[in-house]
């Protein structure tokens, strides 16, 4: 209702400020053809705001005419011609209307009406379609802006459902090795009689299972949600690998309330743990970091596997590809993803996002 009131308000500053102009555009010309004659501002003006409010009442009107016969009807040539023969009516229209309105108003005879209509038909009151064209481009601008609103929206919405597609398609290509891994992990802990580690890890692995069905649709979760969740999912691995896998978390309190997409880091830690410590003999580590920097959020996991050198892009991999493709659609150029390694030194991701708390 506010807004229809808004709308209402707006219309007519507008029908009010052109009946202004047309009084004072017509308030000039009488000064300066009058010479010393006096001019009462007053007097012009009425019929001039009288003028705009006609228009502001007929301007509907002309918009569902628009709407009923488009511009674009019969290849432009019939829409156009419709319309131009329909602005001269309406013109014409207006334009005897003034002049009867006038000749009452003055008590003058109407035996001169029609040749006073022919002598001063040539005058102002042409721009009478110049307005009834106005009108048109204002009603053909809004209908561009609609369509463009649309489309934009639209494109959003097929954005947010590739993302969310995308975002199962991860998760069901995380489930099955990492399930086929931990119930042979699970197997092993059975067959060497340590039953108690056993029952441990599933419950580790039902909360984790859990959480995933929770955040189930979830486009984006709070670092300590994602962080809460990956705890879990090291647990498991650290199970797995035993004594050889070691884990160090250093994120800031800050860093923990940013708003992050679900499941940016899994896949991240993942390809640390099957790159750069499963192939290691000896105990390895995976650094996960975190902090807020100049109105941005930088993540960094890294561990101290065999790293690599020569062309990094082609070492990323499908899993680190999709992630930093997922972050350009989300946040274009402001979500980054960079892969950096030395030989025997591991290798470091780094993700810098806008912050967002």
């Amino acid at each position: 209702m506010q807004r229809r009131w808004l709308t209402f308000i707006t219309l007519v500053a507008i029908w009010a400020f052109v009946g202004l102009v047309l009084a004072i555009e017509a308030y000039l010309n009488l000064r300066v053809n009058s010479m010393m004659k006096p001019v009462d501002f007053v007097e012009i003006a009425v019929p001039q705001f009288i003028r705009a409010a006609m228009w502001g009442c007929m301007a509907p009107l002309v918009l569902r005419m628009r709407e009923q016969m488009p511009l674009s009807r019969g290849n432009w040539i019939g829409g156009i011609s419709f319309h131009f023969l329909f602005s001269f009516v309406v013109m014409a229209v207006f334009f005897l209307g003034r002049i009867a309105a006038s000749t009452v108003a003055y008590g003058e005879s109407f035996a001169e009406f029609w040749q006073m209509a022919l002598n001063n038909f040539w005058g102002r009151n042409i721009v009478d379609m110049a307005y009834y064209w106005a009108v048109l481009a204002f009603g053909f601008s809004a209908e561009i802006y609609r369509k463009y609103r649309h489309e934009e929206l639209r494109s959003a919405q097929l954005e947010a459902r590739l993302i969310e597609t995308e975002l199962k398609a991860l998760r069901q290509q995380m489930h099955p090795h990492f399930l086929f891994n931990t119930m042979n992990t699970i197997a092993v802990l059975v067959r060497e009689n340590k039953n108690d580690e056993a029952v441990t890890l599933v419950a580790r692995l039902s909360t984790l299972l859990r959480m995933s069905l929770d955040n189930t649709g979830v486009q984006e979760v709070t670092l300590r949600q994602e962080m809460d969740f990956l705890e879990r999912y090291l647990e498991i691995q650290q199970a797995r690998f035993s004594d050889r896998l070691k884990v160090s978390i250093a994120i800031t309190p800050e860093a923990l309330l940013a708003r992050i997409p679900n499941l940016v880091l899994q896949p991240i830690v993942e390809n640390a743990i099957l790159h750069g410590i499963a192939p290691k003999t000896s105990p390895g580590l995976l650094e996960i970091r975190g902090r807020v920097e100049g109105g941005n959020l930088l993540l960094e996991v890294r561990d101290d596997g065999a790293g690599f050198d020569g062309n990094i892009r082609a070492k990323e991999g499908i899993g680190l590809a999709n992630t930093r493709e997922r972050l350009t659609k989300i946040y274009g150029s402001r979500g980054q993803l960079s892969l950096r390694s030395e030989p025997g030194r591991g290798v470091s991701v780094q993700i810098v996002l806008p912050h967002r708390s």
